[in-house]
C-alpha cells in the first residue's frame, strides 16, 4: 500500500504530505483542496477546513473515520462533548493524521457547528514525499465555486459585491471623476470629445 510505504521510516521516508478534498456536502461541485503533513494532528485540518470556507472558529467539530460510503464511523473530536458515545472518541489535538490513514482513498466526514450542521466530506486524493517549501502547511491550494455562508447568502450581490465597493471605494467619488453637475477641472469636454453629439455620454 503507497501510504503505508510512505510512512515507513525503515524505507527512510519520516515526512509524508497529504493532499485532501474537501466537499460541501449539499454540492459536490463546491470544494476545497488542503495539504497537510501527515504528521500533523486533526486540529490543523479542521483549522484549515475551516479556512478554506471561510468559517469561523467558535462551535463544535468532530471527524469521523469513513469509507466509500461515507459511512460514519469512529469519531475524532475537538473534544469530548457531553453526549452519548458508542466508543469514546479520540481527539484532534492528541490524533497525527498519519495514523488514521488506513486507505490509499481514505474518507472522512466532517461536521461542524451541531446546531447548524454543516457537512463535509473530506477524502485523500494525493500522497506526496515532496514537501513544497513555499507552503506552510496545513495550507488551503485550491478553490472551487463559491462557498455556503455561514451566517446568511453569499453571491456576487452579498460579500462580493461589498467588497468591490470597499475596494474600490464606490460609496463615494473616486479620484478623477466627479459627480453629477460637478465640474472636474481637468479637461475641456468640447475640445477633448469633439462636438457634443459624438460624446459617447449624454
Amino acid at each position: 500500500m503507497i501510504v503505508s510505504f510512505i510512512f515507513d521510516h525503515s524505507n527512510g521516508y519520516n515526512m509524508a504530505v497529504l493532499k485532501f478534498r474537501v466537499y460541501f456536502e449539499e454540492d459536490d461541485s463546491v470544494y476545497r483542496d488542503v495539504v497537510v503533513k501527515h504528521n500533523q494532528h486533526f486540529l490543523d485540518l479542521h483549522q484549515v477546513i475551516l479556512k478554506a470556507y471561510e468559517f469561523d472558529n467558535k462551535h463544535q467539530a468532530t471527524f469521523f473515520r469513513s469509507n466509500d460510503h461515507w459511512l460514519r464511523g469512529r469519531e475524532i473530536s475537538l473534544e469530548k462533548y457531553d453526549r452519548d458515545y458508542k466508543v469514546a472518541p479520540l481527539l484532534m489535538a492528541e490524533t497525527a493524521i498519519g495514523s488514521e490513514i488506513k486507505d490509499p482513498n481514505q474518507k472522512f466526514v466532517y461536521l461542524y457547528d451541531f446546531v447548524k450542521n454543516w457537512y463535509f466530506l473530506v477524502e485523500l486524493i494525493n500522497v506526496s514525499k515532496e514537501e513544497n517549501a513555499r507552503l506552510e502547511y496545513p495550507a488551503v491550494i485550491k478553490s472551487e465555486s463559491v462557498g455556503p455562508s455561514q451566517y446568511g447568502t453569499r453571491g456576487l450581490v452579498g460579500d462580493k459585491l461589498a467588497e468591490v465597493e470597499e475596494k474600490y471605494d464606490l460609496n463615494k467619488s473616486a479620484e478623477g471623476f466627479s459627480e453629477v453637475g460637478e465640474e472636474t477641472g481637468d479637461l475641456d469636454t468640447e475640445e477633448e470629445l469633439g462636438p457634443e453629439e459624438d460624446t459617447p455620454f449624454e
